[in-house]
């Protein structure tokens, strides 16, 4: 079975993140007539994900999402979708969709600042974007997305 792509419109925007968070290929627009993201949902075989009733009506196997809650929303999209994921994967970039690869530090160049250098020194896998160059590791930040993950994981869909 084929992984599954979403394609969430701006009133998501955070839901795409956290799939994106998931490993999930994941593009979020902004900015676009609904024709033209109903267009693109279709050309590029994606799940919309939206609150936009008549966008949702225009794309078949759309998800109408009722809640603005991410945490309602993120149930609603496993409920619709059982397969889906509710771990942390490096794989995607959570701002551009870009792949992750394992980054490491080059002989005799600085670390950059954001970096923790001990962290990095003791074997802390880093990961950058193939297209923006972000970097991603493991952090309290990743600690507190999956706790969130953990309470949908185990609450009951919406």
């Amino acid at each position: 079975m084929a992984e599954l792509r979403w394609l969430a419109d701006e009133m998501v925007g955070r839901l795409g993140r956290y799939l994106r968070f998931l490993g999930y290929d994941t593009e979020y627009v902004r900015g676009l007539e609904d024709g033209e993201i109903a267009r693109r949902a279709r050309a590029e075989g994606r799940v919309l994900l939206t609150r936009d009733r008549s966008l949702a009506a225009q794309v078949p196997g759309a998800l109408l999402l009722a809640s603005p809650d991410l945490e309602d929303q993120l149930r609603a999209v496993r409920a619709a979708h059982p397969a889906l994921r509710l771990d942390i994967a490096f794989e995607r970039c959570s701002l551009c969709n870009g792949p992750l690869r394992p980054w490491h530090p080059a002989a005799g160049v600085p670390l950059p600042e954001e970096l923790p250098r001990e962290r990095v020194e003791a074997g802390l896998a880093v990961y950058a974007c193939d297209r923006c160059g972000h970097r991603y590791w493991e952090g309290s930040h990743t600690a507190r997305i999956r706790e969130r993950l953990e309470k949908v994981a185990a609450g009951a869909t919406p």
